[in-house]
């Protein structure tokens, strides 16, 4: 979780400290993204800015950074809650992150494929020891590991896009790996079929191995999502005749 927040509030300024409503909402998001704030969690302003001892001035502004990054929703009646994963976001998420992720592979290992290899070796070992731990060890370790790839693109566009759609692939990673803890041998061999492409200096075979990394991911959530559809709507059947 620190992390992942510590992720988020690095960028170029780092010197100096991120305004506190970006430092709440960074907070909040990891806690969303690792799901330990569950869909429909109600957020409120005077508990979020007590247990942070903070006004509730940043709060407010947080959760609204948080509902642009349609990781909260807003509503006159319930106020602020945790958005639900959604298949329709998941498939306009992982359309945007293949196109741009290819752009940024095909910059970086034509202008910086040294520092590339490097960031593979500093990840990979951590990749491995997170893919014997946890589901969402290794989606974090993923996390962090693509962010820093992505710190070696100079086409800063491309780099913010990415970064803005970040924790909601996070939490669509985490949620197709911890439905099939088995995929994460596979996502492991994803990874290494990468670098093995990267140390080749093939550009065109490094991105087809991205490409397919991830859609394989999120072919695995959207599978994860349509298990969980039938349970709930069965629950809520069940609920209904007990009534």
């Amino acid at each position: 979780m620190v992390a992942v927040e510590k992720a988020l509030l690095r960028g170029e300024g780092a010197h100096a400290s991120p305004p506190v409503a970006e430092q709440i909402a960074a907070r909040l998001a990891g806690l969303i993204a690792l799901d330990l704030l569950p869909p429909g969690q109600r957020l409120f302003e005077t508990d979020i800015s007590e247990m942070l001892r903070v006004s509730r001035a940043p709060v407010r502004e947080a959760i609204r950074i948080l509902e642009r990054d349609h990781l909260v929703e807003l509503s006159a009646r319930r106020g602020a809650a945790v958005t639900a994963p959604d298949a329709r976001e998941l498939q306009d998420i992982f359309e945007v992150r293949v196109a741009l992720f290819s752009i940024l592979l095909e910059q970086v290992m034509k202008e910086r494929h040294a520092d590339l290899l490097r960031v593979f070796g500093q990840h990979l070992p951590r990749l491995e020891k997170a893919a014997g731990e946890t589901p969402q060890a290794f989606a974090v370790q993923s996390f962090l590991f693509n962010l820093d790839v992505a710190d070696l693109c100079s086409n800063r566009l491309v780099v913010d896009q990415l970064k803005a759609i970040s924790l909601r692939t996070l939490r669509y990673v985490r949620l197709g790996l911890s439905a099939a803890p088995e995929a994460v041998t596979k996502a492991m061999g994803r990874w290494r079929t990468l670098h093995n492409a990267v140390v080749k200096g093939d550009t065109a075979l490094a991105i087809e191995c991205a490409t397919k990394r991830i859609s394989a991911v999120r072919d695995l959530t959207v599978s994860a999502l349509r298990k969980s559809r039938p349970a709930t709507h069965e629950g809520r059947k069940r609920s209904t005749a007990a009534r």
